[in-house]
């Protein structure tokens, strides 16, 4: 089984989609060290890349060749200036020059040397892509990856490789995290710190997960004050700033602080604790369809569903611990989004909307039961509440874009999650009918049996219903 950090299920990057922008843009940087490494880098004259399957169906949508394109150019997705993104493509496509790696200016012209192979699907994941270097004695080198959900990159052939890490309490399943909890008394959240220190000192996992957090922050603020329509010819608006507006009604604040103290103070009812809930979601994934900066939790289409109960949690549960707590929400998140990836899918492209809505509401209510102070047992039937009413849940993005039905679906996926903890607070675990690897295995043999028209392909569903700048009554 795999071995996977928190810091693997959480990650900085550009919108909007982590298995179709950050998993390719990954993959690019990856073949340009693979190139350097046989000492070649110097005499690359040209390269070309081929996206197979799902990564060409929706890749236009998707920011694919957006994503291939910088990650080929030298530039990272998590230090690349977000305002920088699309005049830096813009230049490519103009001087139809690629800057190699930041290192050698080379000839590429994104409508020829990104290729998009609709009707070609490799056979062990439906997000293939294939680069191509070309040498200036006539010589080449290619290499295949997959990105297979989440921003993870495997490499043809190179499989699964992580299982080599040897961890303190190795968790395959569901089953394994409680036998950990039980043996060794400890919470969920104490069993996944003590892995993590296998892979970095105590104190860069509490400096790395706080820092994630205050990405996820300045998102959720960006979102609520950043209006118009999104990019892509669907003429979608943004919601989340004018529903800012109305819910703090005028109040005056200054920056991300002060904003958030002012949401702590307010007197709110449960309408609008929901309706607070719901901006928070949409606030961060209007932000992922504007390519804009997000954390991958577990997946960037599902961005907006860990920050949402995040926020609740800080500025609504009186049990909030400040940076502590923070830290026991990640870390118990992370590892209930791992068991979903080991057992199941966290690529739409293999497992639809059930694959990313669905694990990061089971994720956010996982650690969200956690906060409040629920059992390891409590925590798990929690996250299996959540994922039983996803299952079957299928991808059909409208446009092939991360807007329509993706946006609101964060919104719901939210909501479920602090409505399956408070279920699971009042509830015996030891009376629960499914556990939580029963409803990943479900989620799987759903995944498979799914038609791939409704696997993030636009082939399917509201995807067909539906054109472009016209929705019909």
């Amino acid at each position: 089984m795999e071995r996977i950090s928190v810091f693997d299920i959480f990650k900085i990057g550009i919108g909007p989609s982590s298995s179709h922008t950050m998993g390719p843009w990954r993959a690019a940087q990856r073949f340009l060290r693979e190139v350097g490494r046989d000492g070649a880098f110097d005499h690359v004259a040209s390269v070309q890349v081929d996206l197979y399957g799902s990564l060409a169906k929706t890749g236009a949508g998707h920011g694919t060749d957006l994503a291939v394109i910088l990650g080929l150019n030298g530039d990272d997705p998590v230090t690349i200036p977000v305002e920088q993104v699309q005049p830096t493509l813009e230049h490519i496509r103009q001087t139809k020059t690629l800057n190699l790696a930041g290192q050698k200016i080379i000839p590429f012209d994104p409508e020829q040397d990104v290729i998009f192979l609709y009707h070609e699907i490799l056979p062990y994941h439906a997000n293939g892509l294939t680069f191509r270097a070309f040498f200036r004695n006539g010589a080449g080198f290619s290499q295949t990856y997959y990105s297979v959900g989440g921003g993870f990159v495997e490499k043809e052939g190179e499989h699964n490789l992580s299982a080599s890490v040897t961890l303190p309490f190795p968790v395959d399943n569901g089953a394994d995290l409680a036998r950990w909890c039980r043996e060794e008394g400890k919470s969920i959240d104490e069993i996944v710190f003590q892995n993590e220190r296998t892979w970095r000192f105590p104190e860069d996992i509490r400096r790395g997960l706080i820092d994630i957090w205050a990405v996820m922050q300045q998102c959720v603020y960006k979102g609520c004050h950043t209006d118009g329509v999104l990019p892509g010819g669907l003429d979608v608006s943004r919601r989340a700033k004018a529903l800012n507006i109305k819910l703090l009604s005028g109040q005056p604040y200054e920056n991300l602080e002060t904003w958030q103290e002012l949401i702590r103070q307010g007197n709110w009812s449960f309408q609008l604790i929901l309706k607070w809930v719901s901006c928070f979601a949409l606030a961060v994934n209007e932000e992922n369809a504007a390519f804009g900066r997000v954390v991958t939790a577990s997946t960037n289409g599902a961005a907006g569903v860990i920050p949402a109960v995040m926020m609740y949690y800080a500025c609504f549960c009186p049990e909030f611990t400040g940076d502590d707590g923070i830290i026991k929400f990640m870390l118990t998140a992370g590892e209930i989004g791992s068991l979903f990836k080991k057992g199941a899918t966290i690529s739409a492209a293999m497992g639809g909307c059930q694959a990313e809505i669905g694990v990061s509401s089971a994720m956010a209510v996982g650690a969200l039961t956690a906060c409040l102070g629920g059992t390891a047992a409590q925590v798990m039937m929690a996250s299996e509440i959540a994922m039983e009413h996803h299952l079957g849940m299928t991808c059909d993005p409208i446009g092939g874009l991360v807007q329509i039905p993706c946006i609101e679906r964060n919104t719901m996926g939210a909501i479920k999650a602090i409505t399956a903890a408070q279920i699971a607070l009042e509830s015996d675990p030891t009376k629960a009918k499914v556990s939580l690897d029963a409803v990943i295995k479900t989620m799987k043999e759903t995944a498979e049996d799914m038609n791939h028209k409704y696997k993030e392909t636009a082939d399917g569903g509201l995807a067909v219903q539906v054109t472009l700048g016209l929705v019909e009554c």
